[in-house]
């Protein structure tokens, strides 16, 4: 297996890349940039706050990372939110970042700028002609349609044809390139055979598929991963520890987190969740489900099984029941009958489905393990539910209007019974059969080198030689943009 290098690749691409950022005035953040958003230059900060988070505008990728304020428009603390023990039913602390703030109002932006902004600062992609093709089951294509947008790239973006209108309404106005595929959220070979039917049409069609992408594992190992030890460090006592990380699978992104975490507590439990009518990793299962954002049938290139101390799936009914109780008045007005905070109830309406799936995710963890009150669990709210207004609409077309007693049901049937059923402690054995199945996924079907998926099973330096690339990334920007000399 050859050493993964970064080394400017073509020096006129390279070039065409600088004109065009300075003609457009457009500056890259380092990834030290987002991972201290404070750090970032008073001048830059001044400009930033004159402009909306959302709007395409390429300061807003200095908003890439998990500060951000709406009322000031700068960067004032980390997002996150605990979820109190009248909802858990846990002894145990949950608490989650916060992905609404991000531009786009999801997190996965953060994972496309790590996947494509390696490729312009080496001169492996030419703006001038290459398309970004981002191949999506949720939030990734946004992501990345907005970061295509704030660099001056084409976008396109693929996703299932069933999910959520608002995916869709949004990536039309931005003006992407659009690829419905068959099928539901865990349909992700469709959205591969549709890359390939790309790439054998024209090579312009640049793919930045977040399953093999490291770009997209290294920018939550660096930006997430440290985010949640200053946070940790922030908000625990004298005694408490922490216990867990939990996330679901998706495109092991997100989960990468815990790669981090593991070298600072090394006795972390690291959870990966997906839904039960998909099983992948618990079951090797298959099916549909209704869990938008995570993925399913196969392991991601990226995903580092070997770290992973157990699985769990998540029936996609429960999110959707819990969907209603955290948005609908009448299950607001139920929670203040538990005593949940005013403050907190405010905020539940921040968690979206995949959101609340990790939640419930974290609520098993703490039963299975019986962690107590000098444990934290850490887990990820990617999005809001902004992002499935229509799911609501749909389910109250379907069941009628939401009441006071159908937030009960809900709350004792979901969250206060929730167990530890469909909950696997993984041995070693388990977690090679997990990684063994990446060999039909990417060495039968996606043309992977078998001797590189050995290596990711039998060499520790293979994973800290592609986490530790970031201070190398770094330089390269910081000569990027010396060369642009763009002025704000």
């Amino acid at each position: 297996m050859e050493k993964w290098s970064w080394e400017v690749e073509n020096e006129d691409f390279l070039k065409r890349t600088i004109e065009r950022c300075r003609d457009n005035k457009i500056i890259l953040p380092t990834f030290a940039q987002l991972k201290h958003p404070e750090s970032i230059p008073d001048k830059l900060k001044g400009a930033i706050r004159k402009i909306d988070a959302q709007d395409l505008h390429p300061l807003n990728l200095f908003r890439i990372n998990w500060c951000n304020e709406p009322e000031s428009g700068l960067f004032n603390g980390i997002n996150f939110l605990e979820i109190p023990k009248q909802i858990t039913g846990v002894k145990a602390r949950i608490i989650g970042l916060i992905g609404k703030n991000f531009p786009t109002g999801a997190h996965k932006v953060g994972a496309t700028y790590g996947c494509l902004v390696p490729y312009l600062i080496t001169g492996r992609f030419n703006p001038e002609y290459h398309k970004a093709v981002w191949p999506s089951t949720g939030n990734y294509c946004r992501g990345g349609v907005f970061n295509s947008r704030l660099l001056s790239v084409h976008s396109v973006a693929i996703l299932p044809e069933e999910m959520s209108k608002e995916r869709f309404e949004w990536l039309r106005e931005r003006g992407a390139e659009i690829y419905a595929t068959p099928g539901c959220e865990s349909n992700v070979k469709e959205i591969y055979d549709k890359c390939h039917e790309l790439e054998a049409e024209s090579d312009e069609y640049m793919i930045f598929n977040q399953f093999d992408q490291f770009g997209n594992s290294i920018w939550h190992y660096e930006i997430t991963g440290y985010t949640i030890e200053k946070l940790f460090n922030k908000v625990k006592s004298n005694n408490q520890k922490l216990s867990a990380f939990v996330s679901a699978t998706g495109s092991a992104g997100t989960i990468a987190a815990g790669d981090y975490l593991r070298k600072i507590y090394p006795h972390i439990k690291i959870l990966a969740s997906e839904a039960l009518q998909c099983p992948t990793l618990l079951l090797n299962g298959f099916g549909g489900h209704r869990i938008e954002g995570i993925g399913d049938k196969h392991i991601p290139w990226i995903h580092n099984v070997k770290n992973t101390d157990a699985v769990c799936a998540i029936d996609d009914e429960d999110p959707m029941r819990i969907l209603r109780l955290f948005n609908e008045m009448e299950g607001h007005e139920f929670l203040v009958s538990l005593g949940v905070d005013d403050s907190v109830i405010k905020k539940l309406p921040d968690i979206g489905i995949s959101s609340i799936s990790n939640l419930l995710s974290a609520i098993k963890l703490a039963k299975y393990y019986e962690m107590g009150e000098e444990d934290i669990i850490f887990t990820v709210f990617t999005d809001s539910s902004d992002l499935y207004i229509s799911r609501l609409n749909e389910m109250n077309s379907a069941y009628g209007e939401y009441t006071l007693q159908q937030a009960e049901i809900d709350y004792v049937s979901v969250l206060k019974k929730q167990s530890f059923d469909y909950f696997k402690e993984l041995t070693y054995y388990d977690k090679k059969s997990i990684h063994n199945l990446k060999y039909f996924t990417w060495v039968e079907q996606q043309g992977k080198d078998v001797s590189e998926l050995n290596a990711q099973w039998n060499s520790d330096e293979y994973w800290h030689e592609r986490f530790s690339v970031v201070s190398l990334w770094d330089k390269l920007i910081e000569n990027f943009n010396t060369r642009a000399d763009v002025k704000i």
